[in-house]
């Protein structure tokens, strides 16, 4: 079957032809339909020699969706042809993380080498993968799998960091959304859906400001040097009651620091370079600035988005690539010129 998988440290992705897998007890065997393409890859591929942990080759994609192809033993044969999304952040299933549906805090992945497909067990973006358990499909009937893969990722991480702190968007209170990208474009439908916040929006590139407003961000604004005094126009002396950084480089997070009001949330949803912080103490912020890097969702807040989906709630961006063209969704993706998410259809 084809693939795409990193193979050479520094090097981009390959297009490659490698055995397609069979399932073994109690797995499951997905023929893929879409496969997202995120940021995290980027990252992960641009990790120097001695801190990559990832395995080599690594098959990508750790947003799938696709149809039963295949069940191994244990596993009921009347899956056979659901169609479904993939749940990625694999867990051990019985800790008490696992048992509440946070498979993406699992306490006991680490020690017992569990690792999500793309992240180190082989990823979606093939013709086939293996999905470790049929606990980890969400159905989707006749959803169009291209535009609903995002939301295993581009969706379910922004959900996740939103309904975590619902209870202060109140009326009059202001959200921002730094970053209009894969999962800032989602982002901003999910707080115009959920909260009455009125939500401001900000990014380095016009074309994603534009795709912005036309998912609904009340106000837009370029993040430069003015961005935090053009936010705080609109927020007025309270600042914001939650500030969504998807970006994750310093000056975001300075930015953050600096709009976020008293008892605000600012989750740092983007990983960035992975070397930048956010500065907490008397002095640097608002009091009672609650600080916390949500990590991707649970299995239910993927059930619910799917549930939002059908009731035609979100219009998530996509560009469609064939997998014989999925090279350049990588390289389109470093440019920074894609518009909302890459989907790769084999």
């Amino acid at each position: 079957m084809k693939a795409i998988q990193y193979r050479t440290i520094g090097r981009e992705p390959e297009l490659v032809d490698i055995p397609t897998p069979e399932p073994g007890p109690g797995q499951v065997l997905l023929q893929v339909t879409a496969a997202g393409v995120c940021h995290s890859d980027a990252f992960l591929m641009g990790l120097p020699r001695e801190q990559y942990t990832f395995g080599l080759p690594l098959t990508l994609g750790h947003e799938g969706a696709g149809r039963v192809a295949a069940v191994g033993a244990g596993v009921d044969d009347g899956l056979l042809g659901v169609n479904a999304l993939v749940y990625g952040p694999w867990g051990c299933g019985q800790c008490w993380h696992c048992a509440q549906g946070m498979e993406n805090y699992c306490s006991r992945a680490a020690d017992l080498g569990i690792v999500p497909p793309g992240l180190g067990a082989p990823g979606a973006i093939a013709e086939y993968m293996i999905v470790d358990s049929p606990r980890h499909l969400v159905p989707i009937g006749e959803l169009d799998p291209v535009t609903t893969v995002p939301l295993t990722d581009a969706g379910l991480t922004p959900y996740h960091a939103i309904t975590r702190s619902l209870g202060k968007l109140r009326a009059g209170s202001s959200a921002v959304v730094i970053g209009a990208g894969g999962l800032g474009h989602v982002a901003i439908q999910l707080l115009r859906h959920l909260s009455p916040a009125r939500v401001i929006a900000l990014d380095v590139s016009e074309d994603k400001l534009e795709l912005a407003r036309s998912v609904g961000a009340h106000e837009v604004l370029r993040s430069d040097a003015g961005a935090a005094e053009g936010v705080r126009r609109f927020t007025g002396p309270a600042g914001a009651a939650l500030v969504l950084d998807f970006v994750g480089m310093q000056p975001t997070l300075d930015l953050s620091m600096a709009v976020a009001g008293v008892g605000s949330d600012v989750a740092i949803v983007g990983l960035g370079d992975g070397q930048a912080a956010a500065q907490v103490g008397f002095f640097r912020g608002a009091y009672e600035t609650n600080v916390a890097v949500p990590y991707w969702g649970a299995r239910h807040e993927l059930i619910e988005l799917v549930d939002l989906a059908r009731q035609g709630v979100l219009d998530i961006a996509v560009e469609r690539f064939d997998l014989d063209d999925g090279v350049e969704a990588y390289r389109r993706l470093l440019a920074g010129t894609l518009r909302g998410r890459a989907v790769i259809v084999p």
